[in-house]
């Protein structure tokens, strides 16, 4: 068992490893030294960087939501930094998603259309639908609460979507014999576990005050519950995760969490 100290060390190191996999954000070679480029173990800390990688965002909807009387015009500039953070990483997946899974006839047209970098009007009306929902959300919570309480959703929202991105992960298969999902590995069972402890705390604690702990267990839940269906449908459709199909977890599981988040509100 490792100590104290080399947990926290190990832990660091995943973290950086999990930010540079999930965003643009510059991460110092020396975490990469003798990696074989899995995040089977790393993926742990998804919940956190997932937070990290939306604190820039959320000081900008903070301050700006304080300041101004438009606050859909804030919440869109919000998602536009967060996205500009993660490279489009996860609206990529939801777009390739809604695409294959939307046209295949079958599992291989299905991938053949998601592995298409060209995006065909399922997934553009996925990407609108999942910005607009989001955007939409993020307004109600600076209108309905405030700018502070928004901000608090936002990291939270980002950490928890990870955690079932995780989940979605370890649930199926690849659906690919080759691929990134496959070179990256499978998430190990106590790293999945780590993932949504260590979210759903960082949602009680964020949240727990403001909206209640029914509120937030029921919003908890229904983002849970949406991955579940997600994953039975991707199952059903492909046999199989894809990079795509995870991305797309944390899309839809974001959309669902704020989206209750502010009906309970």
């Amino acid at each position: 068992m490792p100590n104290a100290k080399e947990f926290w060390l190990d832990f660091a190191t995943d973290l950086a490893r999990s930010l540079a996999f999930l965003s643009r954000l510059p991460v110092p070679a020396r975490f990469f030294k003798g990696h074989d480029g899995t995040v089977s173990r790393a993926c742990r800390a998804f919940p956190l960087a997932g937070a990290l990688i939306a604190v820039p965002p959320a000081l900008v909807l903070l301050v700006l939501g304080h300041q101004t009387a438009a606050p859909l015009v804030v919440a869109l500039l919000t998602l536009a930094l967060m996205a500009g953070l993660t490279g489009g990483l996860h609206e990529d997946g939801v777009a390739d998603c809604a695409d294959g899974l939307g046209g295949g006839r079958d599992k291989e047209h299905a991938l053949a259309i998601m592995k298409d970098s060209r995006t065909g009007s399922y997934g553009v009306l996925a990407l609108i639908l999942s910005v607009g929902v989001r955007a939409a959300a993020l307004s109600a919570l600076i209108t309905a609460g405030s700018a502070s309480l928004a901000a608090l959703s936002l990291v939270t929202a980002a950490a928890v979507s990870r955690a079932l991105m995780v989940w979605h992960w370890a649930a199926l298969a690849p659906a690919r014999a080759k691929g990134t999902a496959v070179a990256v590995g499978q998430p190990q069972a106590d790293a999945r576990l780590f993932a949504l402890v260590s979210a759903s705390l960082l949602a009680l604690v964020c949240l727990g005050r403001p909206f209640g702990l029914f509120p937030l267990l029921l919003s908890l839940g229904v983002a849970a519950l949406s991955a579940h269906l997600f994953t039975r449908f991707v199952s059903n459709k492909i046999g199989g995760h894809t990079g795509d199909t995870i991305g797309a977890t944390q899309q839809i599981t974001e959309m669902a969490l704020l989206s209750t988040l502010v009906i309970m509100l």
